[in-house]
């Protein structure tokens, strides 16, 4: 279907600006665009507490709801591994927070020029290890760990979800993986199609890539291009959030096909007339479409969990 008439508001909005498209910017300039959006979302539901924790080997900030916390779920946010900050993500973690019951961590990983790959892969493994570590200090009892992420984060998800398996730990009750990046691949149709160069089109993400990874040869570890692993057997149950006109829905789509192939419990939905970015664009009436199934598949997660 067509992009539905909020999204396409919005974008009517952001062309008005007179802003270039991302892949005319440079990286400081990217990165002015997160505060501007972030400013229309508000500041979110009440929590508990939210503080960062100076002995965190990478910058967190830790969304504590009211009540006892049912989990824990480490959360990486989108951006391209170029943009995108703690601030930025508040209103996003807080509302999980509180719709979720569970406490939020969200990660500051390095970002890309300034630190390319595999920092930020580093730092996510880093940070869920440091989460795993101290469950009980952060959420009051061992409870169980989420892995979530949009964009970039969801790239991060899905190998951080791959090391913890290959390192024996730590065991993850689950895995959201929301329009992930999982291939380097910007070739395939939905790169392609004129009607998916919205607020990410396939310009942009070469960018991206070009930043991040800068030799193409190196795209195609998996640790950059999770698709590629050779085995995706033995992960935690994923639950994959896509957009109909989005350039990574066909390499969102491939990763959910090729965990459920390998044996993984996968629930995915696809949500029509939504484009990249939909989820943390809080204002969208899509957004609460995503979140609503987010929750649900964290709800089941832990409750199977225990």
């Amino acid at each position: 279907m067509a992009l539905d008439d909020a999204s396409t508001a919005l974008l009517t909005q952001l062309g008005e600006s007179g802003l270039p498209p991302i892949s005319d910017m440079t990286p400081d300039e990217a990165r002015k665009l997160g505060p501007a959006l972030a400013e229309m979302y508000g500041p979110g539901p009440d929590v508990e507490l939210v503080v960062e924790p100076a002995d965190a080997p990478v910058p967190m900030r830790v969304i504590v709801p009211e009540g006892t916390a049912r989990g824990v779920v480490v959360y990486f946010h989108g951006g391209g591994w170029v943009i995108g900050a703690l601030d930025e993500f508040e209103t996003l973690g807080r509302t999980l927070a509180v719709r979720t019951g569970c406490v939020v961590v969200l990660v500051d990983y390095r970002l890309a020029p300034e630190h390319r790959y595999p920092a930020a892969v580093d730092d996510a493994w880093t940070a869920l290890r440091w989460v795993d570590e101290h469950v009980e200090t952060l959420a009051g009892a061992r409870v169980p760990i989420i892995a979530a992420g949009d964009s970039a984060g969801g790239n991060l998800t899905a190998i951080v979800a791959r090391r913890a398996r290959d390192a024996g730990g730590p065991a993850l009750a689950a895995q959201v993986l929301v329009y992930p990046v999982t291939d380097a691949n910007v070739d395939r149709p939905s790169y392609t199609d004129p009607a998916n160069q919205l607020i990410v089109s396939r310009a942009a993400m070469i960018w991206f890539w070009g930043h991040y990874v800068p030799d193409p040869a190196a795209r195609s570890e998996p640790d950059a291009s999770p698709l590629r692993a050779d085995d995706l057997g033995g992960l935690p149950p994923a639950a994959v959030l896509l957009a109909e006109h989005d350039p990574l829905r066909d390499e969102g789509e491939a990763y959910a096909r090729r965990l459920a192939e390998a044996g993984n419990a996968v629930e995915t939905l696809l949500v029509p007339g939504q484009m990249h970015g939909f989820f943390t664009l809080l204002t969208l009436p899509g957004a609460a479409v995503g979140m609503d199934f987010v929750v649900e598949e964290i709800a089941k997660h832990l409750t199977s969990s225990h």
